[in-house]
């Protein structure tokens, strides 16, 4: 069953970004009242999550719903008010084997979970698909030059993973980036759309990451994501790599990369470039995502195939923080997967820690 809720931002909201959420529900109710909570974490949240379920102080209170139930035109009985007094977050965490292949089929009892380095509770726990918002942020600087057409191969597949109620916009840059498609479930007018892009000019991929940040504020979907395609480092940006790191912090969105390097060994490479990997996995990972660094463009489709079966396949680990003060502070979360006999050590991506409500 899914639940009224009202939504509230934080007064940690970034310009361009809500904070994460936090889902309120009454610690004497939320076993019997939220038996089906793994699907409607999958449904509603991504990563840390946030989000104030309606609150009912008597029975002519009235209720609205928040933007996505209100996108899929439910309704709700007044008995489906729920009086909450205790918060819930919820997040979202990836887990793979030394090689980087995802691992599925663990249990809650698996998984350690602490905020500001306490033990926390894993009180809610599920692994099921929800549908997503995302954005496709495609170089189109001079120097991708003959991997477009490995690139444009690798959107074409990434949305083979998609369903009927995911939604898309496509996100260009070179010197500057621009808005190709506004938010749209038509793969086939963003496919259409990249055809006609020409590769030319320098690489502002901070500012096109903002942009598109920016543009998920109109998200139909709780669950949003970035799919961040490039070659190098950003040489042409106005936005910092401090500003970005710090928006995509405050943000409720994922980001995953595809970075297409040039070896190592390769002379010439602008200190730009070199810093690109770098740069790239230090902001995906802070959201939870992660970079897939390539030197082969022949990789990129089963790459982006990847990277949507992995966004479908996430766990959710809800539980209580123990630390209840609204005071709008970071708090700070860290996920560990125990020893599993006979298999080897695992590795969890999440996002790192939300951001308190202020009231």
């Amino acid at each position: 069953m899914l639940i009224p809720r009202l939504i509230s931002r934080s007064a940690k909201q970034s310009a361009i970004g809500s904070p994460a959420w936090i889902l309120p529900v009454h610690r004497k109710q939320h076993n019997r009242r939220f038996g089906s909570l793994p699907r409607l974490a999958a449904a509603l949240l991504a990563s840390v999550s946030l989000c104030p379920l309606a609150v009912a102080a008597d029975a002519d209170t009235a209720v609205r719903t928040g933007p996505a139930e209100s996108a899929l035109g439910l309704e709700f009985a007044r008995n489906d008010i729920i009086k909450v007094d205790v918060e819930m977050a919820l997040i979202n965490v990836t887990v793979t084997d030394p090689t980087g292949r995802m691992v599925t089929g663990l249990d809650k009892t698996h998984f350690l979970l602490k905020e500001d380095n306490k033990g926390q509770v894993i009180e809610q726990f599920g692994a099921e698909e929800a549908p997503l918002s995302l954005a496709v942020v495609f170089d189109a600087s001079g120097s991708m030059g003959y991997k477009m057409t490995k690139a444009r191969e690798a959107v074409a597949q990434f949305f083979k993973t998609s369903n009927p109620e995911d939604e898309f916009f496509l996100v260009q840059f070179n010197n500057r980036p621009e808005m190709v498609t506004g938010f749209t479930r038509s793969m086939e007018d963003i496919q259409s759309r990249l055809t006609f892009v020409r590769s030319k000019g320098r690489t502002a991929l901070l500012d096109a990451i903002y942009l598109a940040l920016n543009q998920m504020k109109q998200a139909g979907n709780s669950q949003k994501a970035l799919l961040v395609i490039s070659d190098g480092g950003d040489n042409s940006s106005r936005y910092t790599p401090r500003e970005i790191k710090r928006t995509v912090r405050e943000s409720d969105v994922q980001i995953y990369a595809i970075g297409i390097y040039e070896p190592y060994s390769t002379r010439g490479r602008t200190p730009e470039e070199a810093a690109g990997p770098g740069l790239l996995t230090e902001i995906a990972e802070a959201t939870g995502g992660r970079q897939f660094a390539v030197q082969n463009v022949n990789e990129l489709p089963d790459i982006a195939e990847k990277i949507g079966i992995e966004l479908r396949n996430q766990y959710v680990l809800g539980y209580v923080p123990e630390n209840t003060q609204k005071d709008g502070k970071w708090r700070r979360v860290k996920v560990e997967i125990k020893r599993i006999r006979g298999m080897p050590e695992l590795r969890a991506y999440y996002r790192n820690g939300y951001y308190a409500p202020t009231r």
